[in-house]
């Protein structure tokens, strides 16, 4: 069997494996893809010769591969501890491979693909995922001015707190997914070799926590096991006759369903995430893995589909990108997602012709109300300010905190630069209003400093600057006021 048919990817390519030094990243893939050529092979009960070819492809590329990181590594970290202990961890690699391949002999055909496969993925996960995305941060910071212990400092940060999370859920998943997806290529590899036969294993798909169903070629139900029964809270004599489409709507969306079906038509297999709103409403993830199966004549006469929920994954990556995009203590859009906001902003306004005004925001007397009121009453200052601007701006308009009491507000879809001072006056009328704050009387005044693009045709970063020495006029002129970037 040509492992271009292979209808599955032991391993699929995630975009959280870039590093974001390019040479290191396709390498990476090439990586990947001997992993997953490995794996299929192993799979499918290759012969001897070809898995010591590829065993030995594997090996040369991962080598030559070690030997590109550690030449960039040693560029910037030399001697340093990190670039000695991540060289260690490539040779053991080499080592471990030449181990797992000398046992062909000894083990048992299953035992030895299952060790083999789950040792590549997870490896290859945490290496790149924990080790090479952390040195190529000291790297990149090295690259962009900081010292070496500035960067490595800036890294072990960058590395902890959300990103840990989703390393960790990430590698967790792999673990899964690479011994589920194995075990559905060895029942693939199993029905292509005796294609007039489909015999399913009663007490497997009774016991397993999976969401099995086999429907016949138009997708109606002729069979389930107990937990699709129960994920769909009816009962099996209640589901055989029905459109899996129907019963399952949150895997079968309309923008997807065609692909899944046309895929597992045309090559045998699909397997993917799939994430939608069952009947109530709510977020449902789910794996799904979809088989077609064929009689003696190559023709479809049944699907097969095996469901895992990843429902707490998918929340769990929402809540990590919530907290990533928007600041902890207003809610708005962080420093992080202003980038992206600004160059769609832009976007808009070259192709609709339109005005943008980037404003920088910083408030007048907040350190006053820090010293005297104390922090938590500067916080509630910060939330209420931060609710004064949300609600003066309009839908197409953002209001970013930047951190401390600066804030960026983006005005897009605007007829002209005038259209701008009314809007300005207005806001900086709302900030001043008096506030209660712990039951004493509170008050702050802001200073904003705007440039307008087009006019200004800087790039994104060249017009926030701008918009930052715009602001520091203003507060020099009086403060509670704005000055225009000129």
């Amino acid at each position: 069997m040509d492992s271009k048919t292979f209808p599955a990817d032991i391993f699929p390519w995630n975009e959280n494996f870039q590093t974001g030094i390019s040479v290191i990243d396709a390498q990476h893939r090439k990586l990947v893809e001997l992993l997953n050529k490995l794996a299929s092979h192993l799979a499918y009960g290759e012969e001897k010769p070809e898995l010591n070819m590829i065993f030995n492809e594997l090996t040369d590329y991962a080598q030559y591969h070690f030997k590109t990181e550690e030449g960039i590594w040693n560029k910037y970290l030399a001697t340093d501890k990190l670039a000695v202990d991540h060289a260690g961890t490539h040779h053991s690699f080499v080592d471990e491979v030449i181990k797992l391949r000398g046992k062909q002999e000894t083990f048992a055909t299953e035992q030895m693909i299952e060790e083999i496969v789950v040792f590549l993925t997870h490896w290859l996960a945490f290496h790149i995922l924990e080790s090479d995305k952390h040195m190529a941060k000291i790297v990149l910071s090295v690259q962009l001015g900081l010292t070496l212990d500035e960067a490595k400092d800036k890294a072990r940060k960058e590395m902890s707190g959300a990103l840990r999370v989703l390393i960790e859920t990430i590698l967790s998943m792999y673990d899964t997914l690479s011994s589920r997806t194995l075990q559905l290529m060895r029942e693939v590899a199993e029905r292509q070799r005796a294609e007039d036969k489909l015999r399913l294993s009663r007490k497997v798909i009774d016991s397993t926590l999976e969401a099995i169903f086999i429907t016949d070629q138009d997708g109606m139900i002729i069979d389930t096991n107990p937990s699709f029964c129960l994920d769909v809270q009816l009962e099996h004599a209640q589901i055989v006759g029905r459109d899996v489409r129907q019963l399952k709507p949150s895997l079968f969306s309309q923008d997807k369903s065609d692909e899944i079906w046309r895929t597992a038509t045309e090559s045998g297999h699909w397997a993917g995430e799939t994430v939608g709103r069952d009947a109530g409403g709510e977020i449902e993830g789910a794996w799904l893995a979809l088989s077609s199966i064929k009689d003696s004549h190559g023709v479809i006469t049944h699907y097969v589909g095996v469901i895992s929920s990843i429902t707490h994954l998918v929340k769990r990556q929402q809540i990590l990108e919530v907290e990533a995009n928007h600041d902890a203590l207003t809610g708005l859009p962080n420093r992080r997602l202003l980038q992206d906001r600004l160059d769609q902003a832009i976007t808009h306004s070259d192709r609709a012709g339109r005005v943008m005004a980037l404003c920088y925001l910083d408030l007048d007397g907040f350190k006053q109300i820090n010293d005297t009121l104390g922090h938590d009453a500067g916080d509630d200052v910060l939330r209420l300010v931060a609710a004064r601007l949300g609600k003066a701006l309009r839908g197409e308009d953002t209001v970013v905190r930047l951190g401390g009491d600066e804030f960026v507000l983006l005005l897009g879809d605007l007829d002209s630069e005038e259209s701008a001072v009314q809007f300005l006056n207005r806001l900086l009328k709302d900030i001043s209003q008096p506030m209660s704050i712990f039951g004493n009387s509170a008050e702050v005044t802001a200073s904003i400093g705007v440039t307008f693009y087009p006019r200004d045709q800087s790039a994104p970063e060249q017009l926030l600057k701008h918009a930052d020495e715009a602001m520091l006029t203003a507060k020099r002129e009086g403060k509670s006021r704005y000055h225009f970037y000129s």
